[in-house]
């Protein structure tokens, strides 16, 4: 029996992160950046009001206060998107709209609220500091500058300086193409009637929805019966679109477990028995003249997930580029006793909270068993206990997994 360290070693050894592409803003999103990323010009690229007012000269304004205005006579408009066709002389000013260019002669922008609003001759009821109210052309990086590095992780704000640097398209590590696939006579699609013996296929909804928040692109497949010959002309199939194949079921000692039956004749797939529970059953290798990587979850619900957690996830994150590849972690006071089997580290479904007085502390979710998805779905983290602890008495301290954070 491999441990859990040895089997996320073996994952880890395997795969590699995806070459670089170059893909437009738009399909950028969510990937890893992989060039630095230069301003192709100052940002921003000239002087410009921080709002909407009248450009002055800040000697003319220097003595207005609400006792005692100063009027000047307005000359024009400067709106944004415009050039200005004056120049601030003494005794007049121009109005001006937020982002337009700041006009020659300006030492400063009055803001409409400390003003009358009038057009012919604006009342100035406050003075402004030389340069107050400008935005400076290059204030917030020169042209040239690196702006992005390569690894930076691409979301709205990134992707938003990486336009204002002037770059339609960028080179970056795309998001891994994942194929999803639930095996076994005993699956029904949701949706569809579910004669006795039979359940309703959960898996490949759930291991989808995974994938994507792993920062993957993922496909679902479906349910597959268990029949060799079409399972191993589906993952034929789907080898061709797939950077990454996730199939669950059919992995334990069953007389029907066609997955460790058909990959094992091939000799690129492993299968193993993890010292984890739940998700014991693990298989992991290659499939394909590209060396696509497989991974083989078990088929209870709560095994498959908890495994996608601890193997598949970080393996995506990997081929993204990205530098963390795990989720993040956090120590917890258990406030219940908890038990764990002998020789195995366990994944608990928890809840974990922060107190008032600044305690983290954890409890279970509900029902431990490997087929209760509705603890999963209330649970916050999952709970690490090792592998030679069998009780876990109140008070004490574990390391626990977060998951997504949930809003309401």
């Amino acid at each position: 029996m491999n441990s859990v360290d040895e089997h996320l070693e073996q994952v880890l050894g395997t795969v590699r992160p995806l070459q670089p592409l170059p893909l437009t803003l738009g399909d950028a999103h969510g990937c890893v950046l992989a060039e630095d990323i230069a301003a192709g010009a100052p940002m921003p690229p000239f002087d410009n009001s921080a709002m909407d007012g009248y450009a002055v000269r800040a000697e003319d304004v220097a003595a207005a206060a609400p006792e005692a205005p100063v009027r000047l006579s307005v000359v024009g408009d400067v709106r944004a998107g415009s050039a200005p066709t004056y120049s601030v002389q003494p005794g007049y000013c121009l109005r001006i709209m937020t982002g337009a260019p700041v006009p020659a002669g300006a030492g400063g922008i009055v803001p409409v609220e400390h003003t009358d609003g009038a057009m012919g001759q604006v009342t100035i009821f406050q003075p402004v500091r030389p340069g107050q109210h400008i935005r400076r052309a290059g204030e917030d990086q020169p042209a040239g500058a690196i702006v992005l590095s390569a690894g930076a992780f691409l979301g709205a704000a990134q992707l938003g300086l990486v336009a204002a640097a002037g770059r339609a398209s960028v080179m970056c590590r795309p998001r891994p193409r994942v194929v999803v696939i639930s095996t076994g006579d005993e699956l029904v699609e949701v949706g569809e009637p579910v004669p006795p013996g039979r359940v309703l296929d959960s898996n490949s909804h759930m291991l989808t929805a995974a994938a994507r928040e792993a920062g993957a692109m993922p496909y679902r497949v479906g349910v597959i019966r268990d029949d060799p010959r079409l399972l191993i002309e589906t993952l034929e199939d789907h080898l061709i679109r797939a950077d990454v194949l996730v199939t669950s079921g059919g992995v334990s000692a069953g007389a029907y477990d066609v997955v460790k039956d058909v990959l094992s004749k091939l000799g690129t797939v492993r299968f193993d028995q993890v010292a984890m529970q739940p998700g014991m059953p693990q298989g992991f290798g290659v499939l394909g003249p590209d060396q696509t990587p497989i991974f083989t979850l078990p088929g209870n619900p709560v095994s498959a997930l908890v495994s996608f957690e601890i193997f598949v996830r970080p393996a995506l994150r990997k081929m993204l580029g990205a530098d963390v590849l795990h989720r993040p972690s956090m120590s917890a006071i258990v406030t219940e006793p908890l038990r764990s089997p002998q020789g195995k580290r366990s994944y608990l479904r928890g809840v974990v909270e922060r107190q008032p007085d600044g305690r983290v502390t954890a409890r279970s979710a509900g029902g431990q068993g490997s087929h209760h998805l509705s603890p999963l779905a209330v649970a916050n983290a999952l709970l690490v206990v090792p592998e030679h602890v069998t009780e876990v008495p109140v008070g004490t301290v574990l390391a626990a997994l977060l998951l997504e954070r949930r809003t309401r």
